[in-house]
C-alpha cells in the first residue's frame, strides 16, 4: 500500500503527507486509544489527531478501526466512536507540582510503583501540590519516555490556605502565593479582601475552583501587613507552614489554674534527689529546661549519674484542653528570631521548667557507672530535684577549659565519662554527622546585621551523650519486657536505601572523595571517614547536608526497628517533653509498665506517632524557611562584590551555587548565561558550552555575584562574576 501511493503523482506528498502501511496504522490508532483511555474519537477526529495528511492513509482509518473492533482491541459505540479496551491502572499518591508545565505523582508504597508518574498540567483536575489523588495510569508510555498519567480526582487537599501579595486592579483582585509550588493566583472579589490593601501580605482560603477555571475563587481571611518588613514576613511564614499565632484563651486559663505546689503526698511517692548535686546546662537564651544532671561518688568508688527530665504529664493530663493542644502543635517550633512553643509560657517556662533553686517534679533515669564508663546498673522511675546551678553552655565549657568555677570536677569527670560514651557509640557503628549551623545577628527590628556558624564544643556533646544513654535505655528496657510486644514509641531510622547512597557517593567523587557504599557498619565507617576528610574544606556544608538527605529520616513508630544513625538496637525520645508531644507518649506508656500496666492497644498510638512525625516535618520546614528568608534578606543587604562559592548543583535552568563566606546558596540561571549557550548533561551533571566548551560541573569553585533577591519567593539569583554583563543593577523584590 505504502509503495503504491509513493509511485503516484506525488498528491499526497504535495499536502506533506507520509503514508502507512496497515500494520504500522493500526499501532499507532492503538497506541493513540490507549493513551486517552476513557475518550472516544471517531474516524475524523482520530485523522485530525494523528495528523494523517494523505488520502490513502486517511481512506485507510475507518476500515482497520472496524477490524480493531471486531477483533476486541477497540471497542466500538453504536454512533461508530472508538474508545481503548486496555486496563489502565488506577493508583492514589502524592502530588509532587514542580513546575506550571507539569507534575509528578509520587505513588503510595502499597502499589509497588518503580518511577514516579508524570501527569501534565491539563491533566492534573485542579489538583495541587501536597494533594492526594486518585491517578489513571496510562498503559503505554508518553512522549517523554516517562510513565504518564492524568488525576481523576482529588481525595484530599494538603492545603486550602495560602500566603500571599495582593494585587489589586480596578476591577478584580489576586493573591500571588509566595508558595514556589503554587502555580496559580487566587481570584479575590474585591468584597473579599478583608480590608487588604495593594502590595500587603494576606493569608487566602481558597473558597472554590470550578472545572474549566483557569484559578481557583478565595477569600483573604487575615492581614498581615506590608510586604517585606520584619514582623509581616515571619508571620507569613507561620501562616504558610499553618502554625499558630496564639494559644486559645481556654487552653491559658487551664494552665494558669495549675497550682505552683506540690503536695507532700506526691513527694513521698518518688525518690528524693534534693540533696544530690543537680545542674541544667543549656543555650544562653533558653528559658525552658527540659533536663538536668546529677552527680554523686558512692562508697564502692563508682559513680551515679542521674538524668532528670522534666514530669510534663504530671500537669498535663489526658482529656484536657491542655492535652488536646500539645497533641496538635506535638513540637516547639524554632523560627529564626522566635520560639513556637507547644506548652504556654506558664508550663513550659514555670511549672515544668527546671529553675535553679526551685523543688521540681522529674522522670529520672538513674546510671551507676565506673571509671572505663560502663553502666552497672540503672534505675528509671518518678523524683524530685532541686537545681544548684543554671549553666549556659559557654560557662560550662570554659570551667572545664580552665578548670575552675563552680563544679568544675564534677563536669570534667561527666566530660570525660562522655567521651568514652561516644568512642564507644562510633567504634559500633554510629554516623558522625557535624552539621554547620547558622544563626543570624538580629537588631530590634529583626533585620540581619551579621551571622556565625555555630561551634559545637566538647560540652555541647556532653549533654547529647548522657541524652542518648538516657533514651536508648528506656527503649531498651521497655522492649526487653517483653520481647517487643508491648505498645511503645520509638524513634526510628532505618537502613540507608543502597540506590540513594551510591547517587551521593557519585556526587562526593566530584569533590574528589570515594565513598565505599557497602552494608550495614561498614557504611557508617565510610560516611564518617568522609566527614573527618572534609572538615574546613568549602565543600563541608554541602556534603555534610546531603549525607543527611541521602538517609532515611527518623520517624515515631511503635515499631521497634532501631536506629542506624546511632547504632543502636532501639532508642526513643524522653528527654525533651517540654518541646516535643512524643515524649510526653514515652513517659505515659513507661509510668503504666512501671505500674504493671498491660499493653495497651497500638492503633491509636502509631496514629499519634505518625502525626508527631508530620508535625516535625512542618516545624523543620518552617524553621529551614525562616533562615532562608534571613539569608536573603542578609545577600540583599551585602556588600555588593564577588564572592567565592561552590557549585552545589546543575539543572537544566540553572547553576545551583553556595557562597563561602555566608553559606547562601543561590542560582545562575542558564538564561542568563550570555556568554555561549549551555548545554545540559544529565548523566553527569554539568552544563557544557557548545562553543567555547566551557564545562560547569558539581564541586567547582567558582566567583559570583548578587544580582537579585525575592523576600517573597525566599530566593537569590546570581551571576558567574567574569560574565560580561556583571555591571547589572541589584534587584530587590
Amino acid at each position: 500500500m505504502g509503495r503504491k501511493s509513493n509511485n503516484k503523482t506525488g498528491k499526497g506528498k504535495k499536502k506533506g503527507g507520509k503514508v502507512m502501511d496497515a500494520a504500522q496504522l493500526a499501532r499507532k490508532i492503538l497506541n493513540f486509544l490507549d493513551n486517552h483511555f476513557g475518550e472516544e474519537f471517531n474516524s475524523k477526529q482520530i485523522i485530525k489527531k494523528l495528523e494523517i495528511r494523505d488520502g490513502v492513509t486517511k481512506g485507510g482509518v475507518e476500515p482497520i478501526l472496524h477490524k480493531l473492533a471486531a477483533a476486541g482491541s477497540v471497542s466500538k459505540s453504536p454512533r461508530n466512536y472508538f474508545s481503548s479496551t486496555k486496563d489502565p491502572e488506577f493508583i492514589e499518591g502524592i502530588v509532587d507540582y514542580v513546575n506550571p508545565r507539569f507534575a509528578y505523582i509520587v505513588a503510595d508504597a502499597r502499589h509497588d510503583v518503580e518511577e514516579d508518574i508524570l501527569v501534565k498540567e491539563a491533566d492534573l483536575k485542579n489538583a495541587l501540590d501536597g494533594d492526594r489523588v486518585r491517578i489513571m495510569v496510562y498503559p503505554l508510555k508518553g512522549n517523554s519516555g516517562r510513565v504518564e498519567g492524568k488525576v481523576l480526582e482529588v481525595l484530599e487537599r494538603s492545603k486550602d490556605e495560602f500566603v500571599g501579595r495582593v494585587e489589586i486592579s480596578p476591577r478584580f483582585a489576586f493573591v500571588v502565593p509566595d508558595f514556589r509550588k503554587m502555580h496559580h493566583d487566587i481570584f479575590v472579589h474585591k468584597g473579599d479582601l478583608g480590608g487588604a490593601e495593594h502590595n500587603q501580605k494576606v493569608v487566602v482560603k481558597m473558597t472554590e475552583w470550578r472545572d474549566g477555571d483557569k484559578n481557583p475563587t478565595g477569600k483573604v481571611t487575615r492581614v498581615l501587613g506590608k510586604a517585606g518588613e520584619h514582623e509581616v514576613e515571619i508571620h507569613s511564614i507561620m501562616a504558610e507552614f499553618g502554625l499558630p499565632f496564639e494559644y486559645p484563651e481556654e487552653v491559658v486559663a487551664e494552665a494558669e489554674e495549675i497550682s505552683d505546689q506540690i503536695p507532700t503526698s506526691e513527694i513521698k511517692n518518688r525518690k528524693d534527689f534534693r540533696g544530690v548535686t543537680t545542674f541544667t546546662i543549656d543555650p544562653a537564651d533558653a528559658k525552658d529546661f527540659d533536663d538536668a544532671i546529677s552527680y554523686q561518688k558512692l562508697a564502692n568508688g563508682n559513680y551515679e549519674i542521674g538524668v532528670h527530665i522534666a514530669d510534663v504529664t504530671h500537669y498535663v493530663k489526658p482529656k484536657t484542653k491542655l492535652e488536646k493542644e500539645a497533641y496538635d502543635r506535638a513540637t516547639s517550633v524554632y523560627l529564626v528570631d522566635r520560639t513556637i512553643p507547644m506548652l504556654p509560657e506558664r508550663l513550659s517556662n514555670g511549672l515544668c521548667s527546671l529553675r535553679p533553686n526551685e523543688d521540681k517534679l522529674t522522670f529520672s533515669c538513674v546510671f551507676e557507672m565506673d571509671e572505663a564508663g560502663d553502666v552497672l546498673k540503672h534505675w528509671i522511675g518518678r523524683t524530685i530535684i532541686h537545681s544548684d546551678r543554671r549553666f549556659a553552655y559557654e560557662e560550662a565549657q570554659e570551667n572545664i577549659d580552665n578548670q575552675a568555677g563552680d563544679f568544675f570536677e564534677e563536669l570534667t569527670l561527666l566530660n570525660d565519662l562522655a567521651k568514652k560514651l561516644r568512642k564507644r557509640r562510633f567504634d559500633k557503628g554510629a554516623v558522625n554527622f557535624e552539621t554547620v549551623e547558622v544563626k543570624f545577628k538580629l537588631d530590634e527590628k529583626g533585620t540581619p546585621l551579621g551571622l556565625m556558624v555555630k561551634e559545637r564544643k566538647d560540652i555541647h556533646k556532653m549533654i547529647e551523650e548522657f541524652m542518648l544513654l538516657a533514651n536508648r535505655t528506656v527503649a531498651e528496657f521497655i522492649f526487653d519486657r517483653n520481647k517487643g510486644a508491648d505498645t511503645f514509641v520509638y524513634r526510628v531510622h532505618d537502613h540507608p536505601d543502597l540506590e540513594r547512597l551510591e547517587t551521593f557517593s557519585n556526587f562526593a567523587k566530584k569533590f574528589g572523595h570515594e565513598i565505599k557504599v557497602g552494608e550495614g557498619s561498614r557504611i557508617s565507617m565510610a560516611l564518617n571517614k568522609l566527614m573527618e576528610e572534609i572538615q574546613g574544606k568549602p565543600e563541608q556544608n554541602v556534603l555534610e547536608q546531603l549525607a543527611i538527605r541521602s538517609m532515611a529520616k527518623a520517624i515515631y513508630t511503635i515499631e521497634p526497628k532501631g536506629h542506624f544513625g546511632l547504632a543502636f538496637k532501639h532508642y526513643t525520645h524522653f528527654t525533651s517533653p517540654i518541646r516535643r508531644y512524643p515524649d510526653m507518649m514515652v513517659h505515659r506508656l513507661l509510668q503504666h509498665y512501671l505500674d504493671g500496666g498491660k499493653s495497651p492497644e497500638s492503633e491509636t498510638w502509631e496514629e499519634k506517632s505518625r502525626h508527631s512525625s508530620d508535625r516535625e516535618k512542618r516545624a523543620s520546614d518552617a524553621e529551614r524557611a525562616s533562615i532562608k528568608y534571613k539569608q536573603v534578606e542578609f545577600m540583599s543587604l551585602a556588600e555588593d562584590k564577588d564572592y567565592q562559592g561552590i557549585v552545589t548543583g546543575v539543572t537544566e535552568w540553572g547553576v545551583f551555587v553556595e557562597i563561602s563566606e555566608t553559606k547562601c546558596e543561590g542560582m545562575v540561571r542558564v538564561q542568563d548565561m550570555d556568554d555561549d549557550y549551555y548545554e545540559f548533561d544529565e548523566k553527569n551533571m554539568r552544563l557544557i558550552g557548545s562553543k567555547n566548551k566551557k564545562m560547569i560541573t558539581l564541586g567547582d569553585s567558582v566567583a559570583v555575584r548578587v544580582i537579585a533577591t525575592d523576600i517573597d519567593r525566599r530566593t537569590i539569583d546570581l551571576e558567574f562574576a567574569d560574565n560580561e554583563s556583571n555591571n547589572k543593577p541589584r534587584k530587590h523584590r
